[in-house]
């Protein structure tokens, strides 16, 4: 699944997509959500929940995927926990402002960067979910 990280970065990079729609409209085709829908359910999340004042736009989409692949609640939290720990470590922030530097003047990570990350986790817990269930 490597090129899909890559391309859900690229769908941010050429601004066809916000940060939630590249990585629900890469992985939509893996849980059956027409890419229509997965454009319109993601939309409003392009600068993070509340508008940059929440959780990045690409973690929010990839929680969005989790949920349709697991289709269970404590799982998806449990799995949501995962890569919410995962991402604050490599990056120094979930939430948005923080990762564009809003307020502090330093910028922690670009959106394709957040993009390719939340997919690259996103990416782990998909293999480890079919792993687990076979």
């Amino acid at each position: 699944m490597e090129t899909r990280k890559h391309l859900a970065a690229e769908k941010k990079r050429c601004n066809s997509h916000n940060c939630a729609q590249a990585v629900v409209c890469t992985y939509c085709d893996l849980v059956g959500l027409p890419e229509q829908t997965a454009l319109d359910i993601a939309g409003a999340y392009g600068t993070g929940m509340g508008n940059m004042e929440g959780t990045c736009g690409a973690l929010v989409g990839a929680g969005m995927i989790i949920g349709l692949a697991t289709k269970d609640r404590n799982e998806s939290r449990a799995r949501m926990k995962q890569m919410m720990t995962k991402f604050q470590q490599r990056n120094g922030a979930t939430q948005c402002k923080l990762l564009k530097g809003v307020g502090t003047g330093k910028v922690l990570r670009d959106c394709p960067d957040c993009v390719a990350d939340a997919s690259e986790f996103l990416e782990e817990i998909i293999e480890n979910l079919v792993t687990w269930r076979l």
